[in-house]
């Protein structure tokens, strides 16, 4: 009888240990769930901005896309940039990855007054381009062998000459600044933040090229990539045999209840690919 209770008493104690993990690991992914969210509600307020059909033949081509939500630039005297940006990158089926984690950040001296907030998204069209987004730390314009076109408004540089680059930035920036320039701007690898949102330690290389790790939180997000990415395989990689011609490449899964910020515990194996259904009216705005 004896041996019975203390049998109960530790199925207790481990449920209850269980029970109180999954909140704790939620909570360890609110930050970066909330970032993907503010990544998925930017991709959708870029792409139907003043060129949107720019923005979605050059998204139909892309390797990957680095979106940040928000790039934060204030000063009186001295003035920098900061913001936190996420990674994405799609197979030669046109399945898009779960997110890697950055941040961007950027220092400059001079006379300046002024708020400034924008949107930016870096449109990677060729595997030079995501390979230098792949180091460590990679300074924008730095890189003499990677071209960066920046297309939009509000940003400074701005330029249709996008024939051969391998980058192409849109950005929709507000505030008392002409514009926001994202030359010499650092983008940074968050180790800690993959971490936090896959539950192991986890490279941007083993996110967004090997697949290797999903959190189904970020579904929203690829869904909006491949509904506004239409159909056509990256540049440079041709899509299996067996893949669907004339239609949606497999992708994600699609969101959770249909809402953004879904989240939840990291899910082990790799991206999954399905089909998403498709947009709702059955083109791009």
């Amino acid at each position: 009888m004896r041996r019975l209770v203390i049998l109960a008493g530790l199925r207790v104690a481990a449920l209850a240990t269980l029970l109180l993990a999954i909140p704790a690991a939620a909570r360890a992914q609110a930050e970066q769930q909330a970032l993907v969210d503010r990544a998925t509600l930017a991709v959708q307020e870029i792409m139907q901005a003043d060129r949107p059909t720019e923005a979605a033949n050059f998204l139909r081509r892309a390797r990957a896309v680095m979106v940040c939500p928000r790039v934060f630039r204030a000063g009186f005297i001295f003035g920098g940039e900061g913001g936190d940006c996420v990674l994405l990158a799609r197979d030669g089926a046109g399945s898009w990855s779960s997110p890697a984690f950055y941040g961007i950040a950027s220092g400059s001296f001079g006379l300046q007054i002024g708020v400034q907030d924008a949107q930016v998204m870096m449109i990677i069209l060729t595997e030079r381009g995501l390979n230098a987004l792949l180091d460590s730390q990679f300074k924008i314009s730095a890189d003499a062998s990677v071209a960066i076109a920046h297309i939009g408004a509000g940003i400074e540089g701005g330029t249709t000459a996008a024939v051969g680059a391998d980058i192409v930035t849109f950005a929709r920036a507000r505030g008392l600044y002409a514009g926001l320039t994202l030359e010499g701007s650092i983008l940074t690898q968050r180790s800690a933040w993959n971490r936090a949102y896959y539950g192991r330690d986890v490279s941007p290389r083993q996110i967004v090229v090997e697949m290797a790790v999903h959190n189904p939180g970020s579904d929203p997000l690829r869904g909006v990539l491949l509904r506004f990415g239409g159909a056509q395989a990256p540049m440079g990689m041709a899509p299996p045999s067996g893949a669907m011609g004339g239609g949606q490449f497999p992708g994600a899964p699609p969101p959770h209840g249909g809402m953004v910020g879904s989240g939840g515990p990291a899910m082990p194996g790799t991206v999954e690919r399905e089909s998403l259904p498709p947009p709702p009216g059955g083109a791009v705005r």
